[in-house]
């Protein structure tokens, strides 16, 4: 099962592609922009689970 890699910030709403550095996500796959993590002291403010950094898809020429 793979990971949910959401599209935006759920705060703000910035773009969070798959090759994204800055996503952070909680074990619920909840996601949000590494600014507005910090900003709610890397906690969820769904689940109160630690946002962590998010694995990053690389394009596929990337990993070959």
């Amino acid at each position: 099962m793979a990971l949910e890699l959401k599209p935006a910030c759920e705060k703000c709403q910035a773009p969070l592609p798959p090759a994204a550095a800055d996503a952070r996500i909680c074990s619920y796959e909840c996601t949000f922009c590494a600014r507005c993590a910090d900003a709610m002291d890397r906690r969820c403010p769904n689940c109160g689970g630690e946002l962590v950094a998010r694995p990053r898809r690389l394009p596929r020429a990337a990993v070959e």
